[in-house]
């Protein structure tokens, strides 16, 4: 991210532009439609009354918190502010594996994605996405401790973490929760040393030692843990 900033000569007055250009620009060839939000399903997903067809849509290039993970419920009201009841227009970039339109949402001309994130309501999908406006208003975000980014480092885990936890632990769509942490086993004096075992934790705010970190880097081959690939796992434990 701060790669990001040296590379903009004055970030607090480029941004602002980056915005109108994310709004005002569109691929060619885009395939653009209008309709009215009928309904805001979570912080990333809408229902759009196109004539007398309802389409979801799923904004591009963001993700917000899941239902059950902190912020959820304030993502999804700032989306809700922005476009619920209101005429959108909407980049139709494809459609997901859910069969949900996937779409640019542009609300009295101004591109809704891009101030979620401005305004730390969501995260960039960094999977499908490498715009750099888009990164540089999560960079501002962050450093402005806005939304989301104003929690507990612990509870800041990115959305598609929670879903692949959530995945791996066999929960199911609703009321996702990430995996415990792991308990004690057995009786007597052997129970005052908790047992390590891969799986039962996924996240550095889990772990309670930089040893600990170690085993689920080395023995389990946890490597979200290492996020900057230098076998170090951890920074705020291992330092």
């Amino acid at each position: 991210m701060a790669e990001i900033a040296r590379r903009v000569p004055s970030l607090r007055a480029w941004l602002p532009l980056a915005i109108v250009a994310l709004a005002a620009a569109a691929p060619a060839g885009a395939s653009f439609f209008e309709g009215r939000v009928v309904k805001v399903v979570d912080g990333d997903t809408i229902d759009v009354l196109v004539g007398r067809e309802q389409r979801r849509v799923r904004l591009f290039g963001i993700d917000t918190p899941e239902r059950g993970q902190p912020w959820a419920d304030k993502a999804r009201q700032a989306l809700a502010r922005r476009v619920f009841g209101k005429e959108v227009r909407v980049n139709d970039v494809g459609m997901d594996r859910h069969g949900r339109t996937v779409g640019e949402v542009y609300a009295d001309n101004v591109c809704v994605g891009c101030e979620l994130v401005r305004e730390g309501n969501a995260w960039v999908y960094r999977q499908y996405t490498d715009d750099p406006a888009l990164y540089a208003l999560e960079a501002e975000a962050r450093a402005a401790q806005r939304g989301l980014w104003s929690l507990p480092e612990a509870q800041r885990v990115p959305p598609w973490e929670w879903r692949h936890a959530a995945h791996e632990s066999g929960e199911g769509g609703g009321g996702l929760k990430p995996p415990a942490p792991s308990r004690e086993r057995g009786n007597g004096p052997a129970a005052s040393r908790p047992t390590l075992v891969c799986g039962d934790k996924r996240f550095c705010s889990e772990m309670a030692s930089c040893a600990e970190a170690r085993f689920y880097l080395e023995r389990c081959g946890l490597a979200r843990i290492d996020g900057d690939g230098d076998g170090v796992p951890c920074a705020s434990l291992c330092r």
